[in-house]
């Protein structure tokens, strides 16, 4: 039997529900397709998702101004979200930024200051004496200065975001379906899906799914996107070191050397009962292109050796760290050669892609599946959205 929708989502994580939530305030007849998380890693033989954590960085601040608009305009909802679902998943501890004096437009900083002040963001400038005796969690260099966003920034659980948008979704007549789709076809007039034996049409499709979006026969070219293995570190944290690093903002450090760079979230409670204090970089190569690869890296720790990198990198920034048990596991980014998220149709007009996070969408991306909706219900993106900015590219 085929069951007949107007609009499909493709991707039941942070952007794919947040489309679908949007689709169901405009529109009737709106379907979300995508599995659940898997309950067990090693023997779950489908797709994952990079959403399946606790804590991922917000702020504003951002050397790129579509990026920040769009922290800006998903920030500026989170409290509604919350509110309307009756799920809590931000928490507005703050975010700073630490590296060298930026020089030039080369600097990320140098740019993110200026967009700062375009946009009237409130971004305090730290001199080095005044970071280390704000923030006495940290052993910066000593020339190393700050730009601290107290409000509007810190960090959200992107499980818990997506719960709360698919709750919502739900409640506006979304059929929500656990399952993964094998297949997409423009037929002409309809659009096909195939997903778990079962055959549905729609009028148009929206596809977000992630790292896995060149997977599964879901487009007739391949995107031109990296699927890039990431490996991310986690502190156990006790009760004395939970007093030192309690109160901490997100933390985002430039360091002298690009292979140091790191983000830092603030202690966050996991499933386990834990508390842990999570640390991540941006060095590692690759693009996994296969699905068997995505699998496999998604059931490991991640790498080794950047385990131990990021394990001596925080132990120089946060000495009290010194004495945690630590463990890692593994993430998957997805780049596109602008920086920029895509959000736009294929060759077909029916059928519409939104990926590309660039290791940054989870803070903006309830903006970005109102984008997603926006292109299904509309056809298009004006430049008020950046429309033009994200344009998808293909191999």
């Amino acid at each position: 039997m085929v069951v007949e929708f107007k609009y499909i989502v493709i991707g039941g994580g942070m952007m794919g529900a947040a489309a679908a939530r949007y689709l169901s305030q405009r529109s009737d007849g709106v379907a979300l397709i995508g599995p659940q998380e898997p309950q067990d890693y090693q023997s779950h033989a489908g797709v994952f998702a990079s959403h399946y954590d606790e804590a991922r960085i917000t702020r504003r601040f951002d050397a790129d101004l579509l990026w920040a608009s769009f922290a800006e305009r998903s920030i500026d909802r989170y409290r509604e979200i919350e509110d309307a679902s009756g799920i809590p998943f931000y928490s507005e501890a703050g975010c700073l930024f630490a590296g060298p004096q930026p020089r030039s437009d080369a600097d990320y900083l140098y740019r993110a200051t200026g967009i700062a002040r375009s946009m009237g963001l409130d971004v305090e400038k730290l001199q080095s004496t005044s970071l280390q005796s704000r923030f006495p969690q940290f052993a910066f260099p000593s020339h190393v200065m700050g730009y601290y966003e107290p409000t509007h920034a810190g960090h959200i659980n992107p499980r818990a975001l997506v719960r709360a948008q698919t709750v919502l979704a739900r409640r506006g007549g979304v059929s929500h379906i656990d399952a993964v789709v094998t297949a997409v076809r423009d037929e002409g007039s309809r659009v096909c899906v195939e997903a778990a034996g079962e055959t549905y049409h729609a009028e148009r499709v929206l596809i977000a799914a992630g790292a896995f979006s060149n997977i599964n026969n879901l487009l007739p070219r391949a995107l031109d996107m990296r699927a890039a293995p990431r490996t991310v570190v986690f502190f156990e944290l006790g009760d004395a070191a939970l007093e030192v690093f309690g109160k901490m903002p997100s933390t985002i450090v430039f360091t002298d050397r690009e292979e140091d760079h790191v983000y830092i979230l603030p202690p966050v409670r996991y499933p386990d009962g834990k508390t842990y204090l999570k640390l991540g970089g941006d060095i590692e190569t690759g693009d996994l292109t296969r699905l068997e690869d995505l699998q496999a890296w998604f059931r490991s720790s991640g790498n080794s050796a950047e385990r131990e990198r990021l394990i001596e990198t925080a132990l120089q920034l946060m000495p009290a760290l010194a004495g945690c048990p630590t463990s890692s596991a593994a993430c998957v980014a997805s780049f596109t050669p602008t920086g920029r998220p895509y959000a736009g149709f294929t060759g077909s007009s029916r059928v519409a892609v939104l990926t590309g996070g660039n290791f940054v969408a989870a803070k903006s991306s309830d903006e970005l599946g109102r984008l997603g909706s926006v292109l299904l219900l509309e056809g298009g993106l004006g430049e008020d959205d950046f429309g033009s900015l994200m344009i998808p590219g293909y191999r």
